[in-house]
């Protein structure tokens, strides 16, 4: 009998690629308004409107876009032309049109393990972009349970589990975040993987668990995860 009743998967830098957009808008805006400030600041505050939004508008490319508009007002008292706007509003909907691309080992892994387990996907973001790129990333028939999410918080968490009946011990988290995906699985009794991307939002950086966390363990690719689940499954 395996020891999981449901594996859960993170999508945006789990799964698929998805910080590289930002980072391309955000050098794109950064462009857009050198003539009002240095990038550094523009970065700065934008990153600081983002945070500040995150109650009002989310998480996704939507409520990115709100926040680059925001910091452009600000940044030029006002005086941004509507062109520019429109330009920052081209910059989102690239990122809505670009194609989904899959992280390596994903694809077979997913293949792999749905044969053994209920597999789950969870993630937060703007519901219909998230649908969107759940459809083109052609994983979708992997996943029993599919979970978009506004944010994802121990309580949050604790509040899934509940309602699809799934006891923490016997459910694993798959993620990329260690603020959104590891550290608050974790605290409800769950157990976690940790698979970095070569580049995080700011926003999700957290300290990680000690190496010798119960039910904590990180992995290089998701490729691995198949022999990890072997282990712990065959101790």
């Amino acid at each position: 009998m395996s020891n999981f009743d449901v594996i859960a998967f993170d999508a945006d830098d789990t799964l698929w690629h998805n910080e590289r957009l930002y980072t391309e808008a955000q050098a794109g805006f950064k462009r857009l308004l050198a003539q009002y400030q240095n990038p550094e600041w523009i970065a700065e505050r934008l990153y600081q409107t983002e945070v500040h939004n995150l109650e009002h508008f989310g998480y996704g490319i939507k409520a990115f876009a709100l926040s680059m508009i925001e910091t452009a007002v600000e940044l030029t008292e006002g005086r941004i032309s509507g062109w520019d706007v429109q330009a920052i509003i081209n910059l989102a909907r690239e990122m809505l049109a670009a194609d989904v691309e899959l992280l390596e080992h994903v694809a077979e892994t997913l293949d792999l393990l749905a044969k053994t387990y209920a597999l789950m996907l969870i993630t937060k973001g703007d519901l219909r972009d998230q649908e969107m790129k759940i459809a083109r990333s052609g994983l979708a028939s992997c996943f029993q349970t599919v979970e978009i999410v506004g944010d994802k918080s121990q309580e949050s968490y604790a509040a899934l589990l509940k309602r699809r009946g799934i006891e923490p011990q016997r459910f694993l988290m798959v993620g990329n975040s260690l603020r959104s995906d590891i550290l608050p699985v974790l605290a409800v009794g769950a157990w976690a993987v940790y698979i970095p991307y070569d580049s995080t939002w700011a926003h999700e950086v957290a300290e990680p668990p000690p190496p010798d966390q119960p039910g904590y363990y990180t992995l290089e690719h998701l490729g691995l995860l198949p022999a990890l689940l072997d282990q712990i499954e065959h101790p």
